[in-house]
């Protein structure tokens, strides 16, 4: 009988899951560190920001509070649930109890995806600072949209691979 786990069980769908895991990766980091929005005041003051620099710019204003909100949910709750879903693909969970177990821990992160709070503020910020600003939105908004996106579809395609393993051990 072979191990119970994704790996063993689809090797080639494992495989190009945990490829497309690193293109996620890829886009995430880049979208925490590229500009996703400029606001232009008066023709006179522009501001760029990523989250990266959004981030370092609410520790300044001593706002540690709002710092740790978004700090958690759009960037360390992400990377938890890329380095999880990779852990679920991987061929070292060799047990029932270990798969479920990290499964449970995926479902739990899942629930707490920020993507659309995340775009609502930037859509409302852009709506109520269109009296008073130009706003742009630029590509590190859009990765990082596409990043969170892709992950909730792996997500979906690993459940439903550990779906099938489950119910082929209950019948076994």
């Amino acid at each position: 009988m072979s191990a119970n786990n994704i790996a063993s069980q689809f090797p080639t769908e494992a495989l190009r899951l945990r490829l497309f895991l690193i293109v996620i990766a890829v886009s995430l980091l880049i979208g925490l560190f590229a500009p996703i929005i400029t606001l232009e005041k008066f023709y006179f003051f522009d501001n760029t920001v990523s989250i990266a620099s959004g981030l370092l710019e609410l520790i300044n204003e001593k706002q540690y509070l709002l710092f740790i909100i978004i700090l958690l949910f759009s960037v360390v709750l992400p990377i938890l649930k890329l380095l999880l879903l990779n852990k679920l693909l991987s061929p070292s969970i060799d047990s029932t109890n270990n798969f479920r177990k990290h499964l449970m821990w995926m479902h739990q992160y899942g629930k707490w995806s920020m993507l659309d709070v995340f775009v609502v503020a930037v859509l409302l910020a852009a709506v109520k600072l269109g009296a008073v600003a130009s706003v742009q939105l630029h590509y590190g908004l859009y990765l990082f949209a596409a990043a969170v996106i892709l992950t909730m579809l792996v997500t979906a395609r690993v459940v439903k691979l550990s779906d099938v393993i489950l119910q082929n051990n209950a019948t076994i």
